[in-house]
């Protein structure tokens, strides 16, 4: 079906605007034609009053498929993607079995193929041992490569020197990077864990035992060796001030070999709302304090930090009720996103087309994206409407992610996703997903 969304405000490459965009055959056609069209065949969109974006690209998804599907999976974790104007996503490889080889990996892509209702790629993960299938990888089908520093959900680890040696100097493409030290973890989990106080072992340990240090330790590893072997490094879920030193905004995106993400979780909250959500914001690497909540913003304005991520990590209401100590660590985000984001701009902390820069445009430029990101003619209608001025409450009832649950319930947002566009083919509107919309593959402009 084609489409004429008229009389929106266009936000857009740093500028806003109203404006009128034609969408046929899954393309933006027309922005602002000035000839006359037979419009006959297009249905007519009037988006007065509504902001009209880019559809959101979120780096960094965990939708459990294979093997964990009671948490979640490709065709439930889209729909709340979508539902947040999350047009495309980017899977990680700690699955069950864990993506290590090119096979799982066209697995996951076939599986995305029948279920997934927005654009997709999928990481091609690092073990200690299995290089040679890391080095088959395609740049141009495969948005990245991820290592984790740090031992998170999936028991993916990888600490031998050669491997990541080999690793940033011969990988195909980006290396995205979970950064912890686990051996500053483990010292500080055992230590903490026999002490006796007056506040027991809880959550608020979290982010004592999985330290500002602990990334520092990491993130900074992996920028030395990136430097030394000349690779391409991104690293994601950045949470700490210390860590922000490490990250250049002097040059242009484009230019930037290190680059940095940061997730909404770690931009909404901080230390002191864990006495009030416990293990429901237990997520690796920790939140940590007001002040690293507000750095990380002021990073986002000052281009430090190049894109925010969710790190959308779904687990089940039954395994996040657990003693702290193995209650998993994780936390569903995709589905108010955007809104989320767009709160922080009401609340003067950064520009709505800074939003917009960070979630759409940087993503499809780090990644090298092809026609994906931006709101131009000949590119695919990934499109969001946003109302401005129909406010929400978030709540558990309304989640759609397979998990049913979101540590945002009760939140007070002033905005609202109304309508999402994937490949020009509405696919949520009002509150519903609309069956029957499948996404693409996406595809990277890469040598």
């Amino acid at each position: 079906m084609n489409y004429i969304i008229e009389n929106a405000t266009l936000v857009n490459e740093g500028s806003t605007s109203l404006a009128s965009v034609f969408v046929k055959d899954g393309v933006i056609e027309k922005i602002n034609p000035t000839d006359c069209r037979d419009v006959a065949n297009y249905n007519v969109i009037d988006a007065t009053g509504l902001l009209l974006l880019p559809g959101v690209i979120d780096d960094h998804v965990h939708f459990r498929e294979p093997g964990l599907t009671h948490k979640a999976d490709i065709a439930s974790e889209s729909r709340a993607a979508v539902a947040g104007g999350v047009t495309s996503f980017m899977e990680m490889p700690n699955t069950n079995p864990p993506t290590l080889t090119q096979q799982l990996l066209q697995d996951k892509y076939d599986l995305a193929a029948e279920k997934s209702c927005a654009n997709y790629s999928f990481y091609m993960g690092v073990s200690n041992n299995n290089m040679d299938e890391v080095l088959k990888t395609d740049p141009r089908r495969v948005c990245g490569i991820k290592v984790f520093m740090g031992s998170s959900t999936g028991n993916m680890l990888v600490e031998d020197g050669g491997t990541l040696s080999t690793l940033f100097k011969e990988a195909p493409c980006l290396v995205a990077a979970h950064c912890e030290d686990d051996a500053t973890i483990k010292e500080m989990r055992d230590e903490r864990l026999e002490m006796k106080d007056e506040r027991g072992i809880g959550a608020w340990l979290h982010p004592v035992i999985r330290s500002a240090e602990a990334c520092y330790k990491s993130s900074s590893k992996a920028v030395e060796l990136a430097v030394k072997y000349g690779g391409r490094l991104h690293v994601m879920h950045v949470t700490t001030e210390k860590e922000l030193s490490l990250f250049r905004n002097d040059i242009s995106l484009r230019d930037k070999k290190i680059t940095a993400e940061a997730c909404l979780n770690h931009l909404w909250f901080s230390d002191k709302d864990y006495d009030r959500l416990g293990n429901m914001i237990k997520v690796n690497p920790a939140i940590k304090s007001e002040k690293d909540r507000l750095a990380l913003l002021n990073a986002l304005v000052d281009n430090r930090i190049d894109v925010i991520g969710t790190d959308h990590a779904p687990h089940t209401l039954e395994e996040k009720m657990s003693p702290y100590a193995t209650a998993p660590s994780g936390a569903p985000s995709i589905q108010h996103v955007l809104p989320c984001m767009l709160e922080l701009a009401n609340q003067g902390l950064l520009s709505i087309t800074k939003v917009v820069e960070l979630m759409s445009h940087n993503p499809a430029t780090l990644f090298n994206i092809r026609r994906r990101g931006f709101i131009r003619e000949g590119y695919y209608a990934d499109l969001v409407l946003v109302d401005p001025h129909k406010p929400q409450t978030i709540s558990n009832s309304g989640i759609l992610s397979k998990c049913g649950w979101t540590p945002y319930d009760g939140t007070g947002l002033h905005s609202s996703v109304t309508h999402t566009f994937v490949n020009g083919e509405l696919v949520y509107h009002n509150g519903k997903v609309i069956d029957g919309v499948r996404g693409m593959r996406l595809e990277f402009e890469r040598v």
